[in-house]
Protein backbone atom coordinates (compact mmCIF):
# COMPACT_ATOMS: atom_id res chain seq x y z
CA UNK A 1 0.00 0.00 0.00
CA UNK A 2 1.01 3.74 -0.95
CA UNK A 3 0.91 5.80 2.71
CA UNK A 4 2.89 9.01 3.78
CA UNK A 5 6.29 6.85 4.22
CA UNK A 6 6.05 5.13 0.89
CA UNK A 7 5.51 1.87 0.00
CA UNK A 8 4.40 -0.32 2.75
CA UNK A 9 3.18 -3.73 3.38
CA UNK A 10 0.34 -3.01 6.08
CA UNK A 11 -1.13 -5.58 8.14
CA UNK A 12 -4.30 -5.43 10.19
CA UNK A 13 -4.17 -7.00 13.76
CA UNK A 14 -7.75 -6.38 14.40
CA UNK A 15 -10.57 -7.68 11.84
CA UNK A 16 -13.77 -9.11 13.43
CA UNK A 17 -14.84 -12.21 11.02
CA UNK A 18 -19.05 -12.08 10.91
CA UNK A 19 -19.61 -15.38 9.97
CA UNK A 20 -23.36 -16.93 9.45
CA UNK A 21 -23.11 -18.45 12.85
CA UNK A 22 -22.21 -15.04 14.08
CA UNK A 23 -25.52 -13.89 12.65
CA UNK A 24 -27.77 -17.15 13.33
CA UNK A 25 -26.13 -16.37 17.27
CA UNK A 26 -27.83 -12.80 17.52
CA UNK A 27 -30.89 -13.97 15.33
CA UNK A 28 -31.60 -17.14 18.55
CA UNK A 29 -30.96 -14.20 21.18
CA UNK A 30 -33.57 -11.82 20.05
CA UNK A 31 -36.01 -13.90 18.23
CA UNK A 32 -35.45 -12.98 14.86
CA UNK A 33 -34.36 -14.98 12.00
CA UNK A 34 -30.88 -13.88 10.55
CA UNK A 35 -32.35 -12.04 7.51
CA UNK A 36 -34.06 -9.87 9.81
CA UNK A 37 -30.78 -9.28 11.76
CA UNK A 38 -29.08 -8.15 9.02
CA UNK A 39 -31.75 -6.06 7.36
CA UNK A 40 -32.06 -4.57 10.96
CA UNK A 41 -28.42 -3.54 11.06
CA UNK A 42 -28.17 -2.62 7.47
CA UNK A 43 -25.17 -5.01 7.19
CA UNK A 44 -24.99 -7.72 4.30
CA UNK A 45 -26.09 -11.48 5.37
CA UNK A 46 -22.72 -13.30 4.45
CA UNK A 47 -22.55 -16.41 2.52
CA UNK A 48 -23.25 -19.74 4.81
CA UNK A 49 -19.90 -21.19 3.76
CA UNK A 50 -16.94 -19.20 5.96
CA UNK A 51 -14.45 -19.81 2.79
CA UNK A 52 -16.66 -17.29 0.42
CA UNK A 53 -16.45 -14.76 2.97
CA UNK A 54 -13.26 -15.19 3.78
CA UNK A 55 -12.58 -14.47 -0.19
CA UNK A 56 -14.60 -11.84 0.01
CA UNK A 57 -12.23 -10.05 2.87
CA UNK A 58 -9.45 -11.26 0.65
CA UNK A 59 -10.84 -9.36 -2.49
CA UNK A 60 -11.04 -6.49 0.09
CA UNK A 61 -8.02 -5.84 1.47
CA UNK A 62 -6.45 -6.85 -1.73
CA UNK A 63 -7.95 -3.59 -3.52
CA UNK A 64 -7.17 -1.59 -0.21
CA UNK A 65 -3.11 -2.90 -0.35
CA UNK A 66 -3.49 -5.04 3.15
CA UNK A 67 -1.24 -7.52 3.16
CA UNK A 68 -2.28 -9.63 6.16
CA UNK A 69 -5.11 -9.97 8.82
CA UNK A 70 -6.20 -11.64 11.93
CA UNK A 71 -9.57 -12.78 11.69
CA UNK A 72 -11.71 -12.54 14.60
CA UNK A 73 -14.52 -15.64 15.44
CA UNK A 74 -16.86 -13.02 17.59
CA UNK A 75 -18.96 -15.31 19.22
CA UNK A 76 -18.03 -18.32 21.30
CA UNK A 77 -17.94 -21.66 19.82
CA UNK A 78 -17.26 -20.09 15.76
CA UNK A 79 -13.67 -21.03 15.27
CA UNK A 80 -14.25 -23.35 12.52
CA UNK A 81 -15.38 -20.28 10.52
CA UNK A 82 -12.03 -18.82 11.05
CA UNK A 83 -10.27 -21.68 10.60
CA UNK A 84 -11.98 -22.21 7.27
CA UNK A 85 -11.14 -19.08 6.27
CA UNK A 86 -7.93 -18.87 6.85
CA UNK A 87 -7.53 -22.28 5.18
CA UNK A 88 -9.09 -20.77 2.03
CA UNK A 89 -6.62 -17.96 1.68
CA UNK A 90 -3.34 -19.26 2.62
CA UNK A 91 -0.94 -16.95 4.00
CA UNK A 92 -3.19 -14.41 4.06
CA UNK A 93 -5.02 -15.05 7.37
CA UNK A 94 -4.41 -15.70 10.97
CA UNK A 95 -7.28 -17.43 12.86
CA UNK A 96 -8.17 -15.83 16.26
CA UNK A 97 -11.78 -16.86 18.30
CA UNK A 98 -13.21 -15.61 20.98
CA UNK A 99 -13.07 -18.00 23.74
CA UNK A 100 -15.54 -18.35 27.27
CA UNK A 101 -13.27 -20.66 29.58
CA UNK A 102 -16.67 -20.14 32.05
CA UNK A 103 -18.71 -22.30 29.17
CA UNK A 104 -19.19 -26.11 30.36
CA UNK A 105 -17.48 -27.63 27.13
CA UNK A 106 -14.10 -26.37 25.99
CA UNK A 107 -13.37 -25.07 22.73
CA UNK A 108 -11.39 -27.16 19.86
CA UNK A 109 -8.14 -25.18 19.78
CA UNK A 110 -6.60 -27.02 17.09
CA UNK A 111 -5.97 -25.08 13.97
CA UNK A 112 -6.37 -21.65 15.75
CA UNK A 113 -3.85 -18.99 15.63
CA UNK A 114 -4.92 -17.10 18.63
CA UNK A 115 -7.50 -17.16 21.58
CA UNK A 116 -9.48 -14.12 22.22
CA UNK A 117 -10.49 -13.20 26.12
CA UNK A 118 -13.44 -11.12 26.73
CA UNK A 119 -13.26 -10.62 30.75
CA UNK A 120 -15.73 -8.16 30.72
CA UNK A 121 -18.18 -9.95 28.59
CA UNK A 122 -17.74 -13.19 30.28
CA UNK A 123 -17.87 -11.78 33.52
CA UNK A 124 -14.27 -13.53 35.15
CA UNK A 125 -11.18 -12.45 35.76
CA UNK A 126 -7.75 -14.01 33.61
CA UNK A 127 -6.56 -14.62 37.08
CA UNK A 128 -9.33 -17.22 37.58
CA UNK A 129 -8.17 -21.09 37.52
CA UNK A 130 -10.34 -22.34 34.59
CA UNK A 131 -8.26 -19.88 32.30
CA UNK A 132 -5.09 -21.71 33.12
CA UNK A 133 -5.39 -24.85 30.72
CA UNK A 134 -6.05 -22.54 28.13
CA UNK A 135 -3.05 -20.45 28.65
CA UNK A 136 -1.35 -23.30 29.59
CA UNK A 137 -2.44 -24.66 25.46
CA UNK A 138 -1.52 -21.26 24.49
CA UNK A 139 2.22 -21.64 25.09
CA UNK A 140 2.40 -25.00 23.48
CA UNK A 141 0.67 -24.08 20.57
CA UNK A 142 2.34 -20.34 20.90
CA UNK A 143 -0.96 -19.06 19.92
CA UNK A 144 -1.14 -15.36 20.70
CA UNK A 145 -3.51 -14.66 23.13
CA UNK A 146 -5.52 -11.03 22.53
CA UNK A 147 -7.45 -10.25 26.06
CA UNK A 148 -9.71 -7.11 25.65
CA UNK A 149 -9.77 -4.77 28.66
CA UNK A 150 -11.43 -1.69 29.24
CA UNK A 151 -14.41 -0.32 28.14
CA UNK A 152 -16.30 -2.77 26.23
CA UNK A 153 -19.26 -1.81 24.52
CA UNK A 154 -21.26 -3.97 21.76
CA UNK A 155 -23.39 -1.30 19.40
CA UNK A 156 -24.89 -4.37 17.30
CA UNK A 157 -26.46 -5.60 20.30
CA UNK A 158 -28.08 -2.33 21.53
CA UNK A 159 -29.91 -1.98 17.58
CA UNK A 160 -31.47 -5.79 18.32
CA UNK A 161 -32.26 -4.57 22.37
CA UNK A 162 -30.51 -7.18 23.74
CA UNK A 163 -28.87 -6.54 26.98
CA UNK A 164 -25.19 -6.65 27.54
CA UNK A 165 -24.73 -7.08 31.35
CA UNK A 166 -20.96 -7.08 30.98
CA UNK A 167 -18.63 -6.47 34.65
CA UNK A 168 -16.11 -3.94 34.00
CA UNK A 169 -14.23 -4.93 36.98
CA UNK A 170 -12.34 -7.82 35.14
CA UNK A 171 -11.24 -5.23 32.65
CA UNK A 172 -8.40 -4.07 34.20
CA UNK A 173 -5.10 -4.54 31.84
CA UNK A 174 -2.99 -5.46 35.47
CA UNK A 175 -4.95 -8.24 35.28
CA UNK A 176 -2.46 -9.91 33.10
CA UNK A 177 0.69 -9.15 34.98
CA UNK A 178 1.51 -11.88 36.74
CA UNK A 179 0.23 -14.01 33.70
CA UNK A 180 2.41 -12.50 31.27
CA UNK A 181 5.20 -13.11 33.18
CA UNK A 182 4.33 -16.93 34.07
CA UNK A 183 3.63 -17.02 30.31
CA UNK A 184 6.82 -15.22 28.78
CA UNK A 185 6.81 -17.35 25.45
CA UNK A 186 3.20 -15.90 25.13
CA UNK A 187 2.60 -13.11 23.00
CA UNK A 188 -0.34 -11.38 24.83
CA UNK A 189 -2.26 -8.65 22.70
CA UNK A 190 -3.99 -5.54 24.84
CA UNK A 191 -6.85 -3.91 22.14
CA UNK A 192 -7.38 -0.29 21.76
CA UNK A 193 -4.67 0.24 23.90
CA UNK A 194 -6.43 -0.73 26.83
CA UNK A 195 -9.79 0.88 25.61
CA UNK A 196 -9.17 3.50 28.77
CA UNK A 197 -7.83 2.26 30.93
CA UNK A 198 -4.54 3.24 29.07
CA UNK A 199 -1.89 4.27 31.76
CA UNK A 200 -2.50 0.94 33.15
CA UNK A 201 -2.16 -0.68 29.64
CA UNK A 202 1.09 1.12 29.24
CA UNK A 203 2.36 -0.12 32.51
CA UNK A 204 1.69 -3.21 32.15
CA UNK A 205 3.26 -3.31 28.42
CA UNK A 206 6.62 -1.42 30.59
CA UNK A 207 6.87 -4.36 33.01
CA UNK A 208 6.05 -6.93 30.26
CA UNK A 209 8.39 -7.38 27.24
CA UNK A 210 5.86 -9.89 25.71
CA UNK A 211 2.75 -7.45 25.79
CA UNK A 212 1.66 -5.83 22.72
CA UNK A 213 -0.81 -3.33 22.21
CA UNK A 214 -3.18 -2.62 19.35
CA UNK A 215 -4.43 0.59 17.93
CA UNK A 216 -7.82 -0.80 16.30
CA UNK A 217 -11.00 1.15 16.35
CA UNK A 218 -12.17 4.84 17.08
CA UNK A 219 -10.61 4.65 20.46
CA UNK A 220 -13.53 6.78 21.37
CA UNK A 221 -12.09 6.49 25.35
CA UNK A 222 -9.96 9.47 24.82
CA UNK A 223 -12.39 11.74 26.16
CA UNK A 224 -11.98 9.84 29.28
CA UNK A 225 -8.83 11.39 29.15
CA UNK A 226 -8.75 14.29 27.58
CA UNK A 227 -6.32 13.07 25.06
CA UNK A 228 -6.04 12.76 21.35
CA UNK A 229 -5.01 10.15 19.30
CA UNK A 230 -1.46 11.84 18.63
CA UNK A 231 -1.25 12.45 21.84
CA UNK A 232 -2.08 8.65 22.48
CA UNK A 233 0.59 7.45 20.00
CA UNK A 234 3.44 9.86 21.49
CA UNK A 235 3.09 8.09 24.80
CA UNK A 236 2.36 4.48 23.75
CA UNK A 237 6.09 4.71 21.80
CA UNK A 238 7.71 6.58 24.80
CA UNK A 239 6.30 3.48 26.74
CA UNK A 240 5.80 0.38 24.57
CA UNK A 241 8.26 1.52 21.92
CA UNK A 242 7.91 0.85 17.77
CA UNK A 243 8.09 -3.02 18.38
CA UNK A 244 5.39 -3.62 20.07
CA UNK A 245 2.94 -1.30 18.70
CA UNK A 246 0.34 -3.50 16.46
CA UNK A 247 -1.80 -1.19 13.26
CA UNK A 248 -5.37 -2.70 13.78
CA UNK A 249 -9.01 -0.83 12.30
CA UNK A 250 -11.48 -3.15 13.98
CA UNK A 251 -13.68 -3.83 11.05
CA UNK A 252 -16.26 -6.12 10.92
CA UNK A 253 -19.39 -6.03 8.29
CA UNK A 254 -20.08 -5.56 4.51
CA UNK A 255 -20.47 -3.11 2.63
CA UNK A 256 -18.83 -1.30 4.69
CA UNK A 257 -15.65 -3.58 4.54
CA UNK A 258 -12.40 -2.57 5.52
CA UNK A 259 -12.38 0.98 7.62
CA UNK A 260 -10.30 3.42 5.51
CA UNK A 261 -11.19 5.88 8.01
CA UNK A 262 -9.29 4.40 10.86
CA UNK A 263 -6.08 4.04 8.58
CA UNK A 264 -6.01 7.91 7.52
CA UNK A 265 -6.89 8.57 11.37
CA UNK A 266 -3.92 6.74 12.77
CA UNK A 267 -1.16 7.81 9.67
CA UNK A 268 -2.27 11.24 10.26
CA UNK A 269 -1.48 11.19 14.20
CA UNK A 270 1.99 9.31 13.03
CA UNK A 271 3.07 11.87 10.75
CA UNK A 272 2.27 14.60 13.45
CA UNK A 273 4.60 12.86 15.67
CA UNK A 274 7.48 12.80 12.84
CA UNK A 275 8.55 9.26 13.10
CA UNK A 276 10.46 8.10 10.74
CA UNK A 277 9.84 5.27 7.51
CA UNK A 278 11.24 2.55 9.41
CA UNK A 279 9.30 2.61 12.56
CA UNK A 280 5.94 3.42 10.51
CA UNK A 281 6.63 0.29 8.90
CA UNK A 282 6.81 -1.71 12.08
CA UNK A 283 3.95 0.00 13.48
CA UNK A 284 1.77 -0.73 10.07
CA UNK A 285 2.59 -4.70 9.32
CA UNK A 286 6.01 -5.49 10.06
CA UNK A 287 5.22 -6.42 13.75
CA UNK A 288 2.06 -8.24 13.39
CA UNK A 289 3.95 -9.94 10.60
CA UNK A 290 6.31 -11.12 12.72
CA UNK A 291 3.83 -12.30 14.98
CA UNK A 292 2.26 -14.39 11.58
CA UNK A 293 5.51 -15.74 10.76
CA UNK A 294 5.78 -17.01 14.67
CA UNK A 295 2.47 -18.68 14.52
CA UNK A 296 3.37 -19.71 11.04
CA UNK A 297 6.48 -21.68 11.90
CA UNK A 298 4.65 -23.43 14.97
CA UNK A 299 1.78 -24.26 13.06
CA UNK A 300 4.18 -26.62 10.91
CA UNK A 301 5.32 -28.14 14.28
CA UNK A 302 1.41 -28.88 15.06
Amino acid sequence: MQTPWGECAVADAHIHFFSRRFFEALAAQSGKTADTVSGTLGWELPPADSADLARRWAEELGVEGVSRAALIASTPGDEASVIAAAAACPGRFLAYAMVNPMAESPPALAGLDGLCFFPAMHRYSMQDARVEPMLEQAAVQRLVVFVHCGVLTVGVRKKLGLPSPFDMRFSNPLDLHAIALRYPQVNFVVPHFGAGYFREALMLADLCPNVYLDTSSSNSWMRYEGLDLTAVFRRALEVAGHSRLLFGTDSSFFPRGWNYEIFEQQTHALLELGISGSDARRIMGENFRSLCDRADSSSATR
